[in-house]
């Protein structure tokens, strides 16, 4: 009972004196619990409650709402981005070295609290991304990369608004908020038709960008390992970098899976067409390269079905 009472003590402590007081009556900064809440509903929502009820359903056409939702969420991407960048950034004066937190009150200081705030909430905007995949039965869409993505980032930014919004990891809100404008600008002509795919031919690069800030995340955050003339709480930079790290891993894996399998199958499709024209033994060498067809990870480019039906015309 006294390791009880002692942890909450100290977790009250933490919550009330060693907190940012300036965020500390705004909507879901009093305790994490709300946050944590809020994620778990929404990891058993598009895993496990959504498609359930989806499961007697047709798929929802949802494009003009799709559309609409993508078009603010470029605004709003855009409008946190705008800010971040006039009040820290690139207007502001930041050191992009090392930059502790102004805990001021004056109205540039404090546009760049709010603004971190208005940060945290958008991750939650972002659910709608799953919401509308598990309504159109888009199952595929809802894989563990992107449920982990949205489902852990407002647990993670709410630490940052909580005791230091502002300073060196609002970097990751800059960076963040950027690559969201051309991303989310990519779902809004993409959910426009299809006379809009040969607009889209940067689908490819889109993933790349995005592993690219998360090399600059966790760059700029773990510079302060090696020096930190700020004094930045060095556990922040841990925090900010490991996501970066995570996130890298995760993305770049889902880019073998999407882009280098497909690549594969590709180059046997046109072998495949290539060889046909060739007669008997063509087909058979169509045969062999489909059969031995392997992605950069050591799995098969091709499925057991589409293999049969090139052995069955092979034969």
């Amino acid at each position: 009972m006294n390791i009880i009472n002692k942890f909450y003590h100290e977790w009250r402590d933490l919550m009330d004196n060693k907190s940012d007081q300036r965020t500390t009556n705004w909507m879901l900064m009093s305790s994490p619990i709300p946050t944590v809440i809020i994620c778990l509903s929404y990891v058993y929502i598009v895993k496990v409650l959504g498609p359930r009820f989806m499961q007697d359903r047709k798929p929802f056409k949802l494009r003009k709402i799709i559309i609409v939702y993508n078009f603010l969420q470029v605004l709003f991407s855009l409008y946190l981005f705008l800010e971040v960048a006039s009040v820290g950034w690139i207007g502001g004066g930041y050191s992009w070295r090392c930059q502790p937190v102004n805990h001021s009150t004056d109205a540039d200081t404090m546009r760049m609290v709010s603004v971190c705030w208005w940060y945290y909430f958008s991750k939650f905007t972002e659910f709608f991304d799953t919401f509308f995949f598990v309504l159109r039965k888009r199952y595929d869409q809802v894989s563990t990369l992107h449920v982990i993505h949205h489902g852990i980032m407002p647990f993670s930014v709410w630490w940052g608004v909580k005791f230091m919004p502002g300073g060196h990891s609002s970097f990751f809100g800059f960076l963040n908020t950027f690559v969201h404008i051309v991303m989310y600008t990519y779902y809004m002509l993409a959910a426009m038709g299809p006379e809009m795919q040969k607009y889209l031919w940067w689908k490819k690069y889109l993933t790349m960008f995005q592993m690219i800030q998360f090399i600059g995340i966790f760059t700029h955050a773990f510079q302060l390992f090696f020096h930190n003339p700020c004094n930045y709480p060095i556990v922040l930079a841990y925090w900010i970098g490991g996501h970066g790290v995570l996130f890298l891993f995760l993305f770049a894996n889902f880019y073998k899976q999407a882009y280098t399998k497909k690549e594969v199958k590709v180059k046997v499709d046109r072998d495949i067409n290539e060889n046909a024209l060739n007669g008997g033994n063509g087909l058979y060498e169509a045969k062999q390269k489909a059969a031995t067809a392997f992605d950069q990870n050591g799995n098969h480019a091709y499925s057991n079905g589409v293999r049969n039906r090139i052995t069955a015309v092979a034969e």
